[in-house]
């Protein structure tokens, strides 16, 4: 008899929110969805595309999530690496929000690209993905 694998909801969140940034890196390469397509650059401030027309993206910041997502994803498969993806992930993206803060905008040092809009999602997905690998509990239930 084959016993059933119960997932701990870190898991479930490291998976959702790993598949959610597969889906913006994604998305990111689309036209259509990236305004200005055309105008993407590989690494600058001058990467004139927006993902939905609000964040400003570039080849790299794409691979950026991508990258993101592929751990999210690989992290989830046990407990005790999905709680640091969440943790650490979160701390990388509120770092990335002071720094999208404290920089100027349209200098060489933001070369990810950001604006003010992904400054303020990189603060939100940042303190999202730091309260749930505080706040969600451990498996439950026998394995």
């Amino acid at each position: 008899m084959a016993s059933a694998h119960r997932y701990a909801p870190v898991q479930y969140a490291a998976l959702w929110v790993g598949a959610v940034f597969l889906l913006i890196g994604v998305l990111g390469f689309i036209p259509g969805v990236t305004t200005d397509y055309g105008a993407m650059e590989f690494a600058s401030h001058e990467s004139g595309a927006e993902l939905l027309g609000l964040f400003q993206v570039s080849v790299l910041h794409n691979i950026v999530h991508l990258l993101f997502g592929v751990a999210g994803v690989a992290t989830a498969r046990r407990e005790r690496s999905a709680r640091p993806y969440l943790l650490v992930g979160g701390v990388v993206y509120l770092a990335l929000s002071v720094y999208g803060v404290f920089i100027d905008l349209e200098s060489a040092a933001n070369f990810v690209p950001v604006n003010t809009a992904d400054n303020w999602l990189h603060f939100v997905l940042g303190l999202g993905m730091v309260a749930l690998g505080l706040v969600l509990p451990r498996r439950t239930g026998a394995v």
